[in-house]
């Protein structure tokens, strides 16, 4: 699960290897869109101790036969240490597997991204043995995308587009396009809906797009399980409990404040044993929404980080069933 800008970034193109094809479509480079795409190791690791990661290595296969690797990096900020890593990357990679590499730089950041985009020579200026030229999305690389139509047709490339954007007004044309796109991708497909809107939720960070994120999927969050959805659904609990508190029903209040966090802790466990991986069955997952006792719920809450099945939330530390 992503949980940051850096990895929103580079790991969207994981979800989508043929967005590389549509996205740099956007700044006049074309690449033949991919009739295959499988994921490599991102470990680039010599033997000796010095340790090289590139953020998503991906291996793209196009239907004339001719393949490459993309080596897609999430820049955050000018690092003058980089060319030299990403020359080293481009290298290996060709070495290694004997396909031509291209490094796709990704930068939520105009200055970032004009930093990126410079070429840089590797050797005496009189004869250069080495050029780093990436490609480079930055802000201005991708169209906003402001109907939902046009969001459903490409969800990723929106996705990727809004994170770009996040700190630019057009940042909010292009979510409320996304929240509506999403929200009737999950009659069809919950689990994509789902997911992207997660990359979305990350992408944004802590920037004032995430607030208004925050707002377009309150309006409906039926499908959406992250954290964030969490929150806000807790949020509107407490909304309503503020009506009652207004006509004097303090004990109605704290009842209603503990409903919403065993209702919430449920939905943790259940986000938690979905994410690992782990199937519930109905009588396992009615059992959860139904406990009431919120201490029960934490100690269900800690043995699904490590459970092997969901069956071992119900069972104590001698292994015996709880009553």
């Amino acid at each position: 699960m992503v949980s940051s800008p850096h990895e929103a970034l580079h790991r969207i193109f994981q979800e989508d290897p043929a967005l590389f094809v549509r996205a740099v479509k956007s700044i006049g480079i074309t690449f033949d869109a991919p009739v295959s795409a499988g994921p490599l190791s991102t470990d680039l690791t010599e033997n000796r101790p010095l340790e090289r990661r590139v953020d998503t290595l991906l291996r793209l296969d196009t239907e004339d036969g001719a393949g490459f690797l993309l080596a897609v990096e999430s820049q955050s900020a000018p690092d003058p240490k980089k060319p030299a890593s990403w020359a080293y990357y481009a290298s290996y990679l060709h070495a290694k597997y004997r396909l031509p590499p291209v490094l796709l730089v990704v930068c939520a950041d105009r200055r970032t991204a004009a930093w990126a985009s410079q070429h840089v020579d590797i050797g005496p200026p009189q004869w250069p043995s080495l050029t780093v030229r990436p490609l480079v999305l930055g802000p201005d690389s991708l169209p906003v995308i402001r109907s939902s139509e046009e969001a459903a047709r490409d969800i990723p490339l929106t996705v990727l587009s809004a994170a770009l954007r996040r700190r630019d007004p057009d940042a909010g044309a292009i979510l409320k396009a996304l929240g509506t796109a999403l929200k009737d991708l999950s009659a069809d497909d919950e689990k994509t809906a789902s997911k992207f809107a997660v990359y979305m939720e990350q992408g944004l960070g802590t920037t004032p797009a995430a607030n208004l994120w925050r707002q377009i999927m309150a309006a409906d969050l039926s499908f959406f399980q992250s954290e964030t959805a969490q929150n806000l659904r807790e949020e509107g609990r407490e909304k309503g409990r503020s009506e009652g508190r207004q006509e004097g029903r303090e004990e109605g209040r704290e009842e209603g404040r503990e409903e919403g966090r065993v209702a919430g802790r449920a939905e943790d466990i259940l986000l938690l044993l979905r994410n690992r991986g782990i199937q519930v069955s109905e009588d396992e997952r009615a059992c959860i929404l139904s406990c009431g006792d919120l201490e029960v719920l934490g100690a269900w809450f800690t043995r699904a980080i490590t459970a092997a099945s969901a069956a071992e939330l119900f069972v104590d530390a001698e292994g015996e069933p709880e009553s």
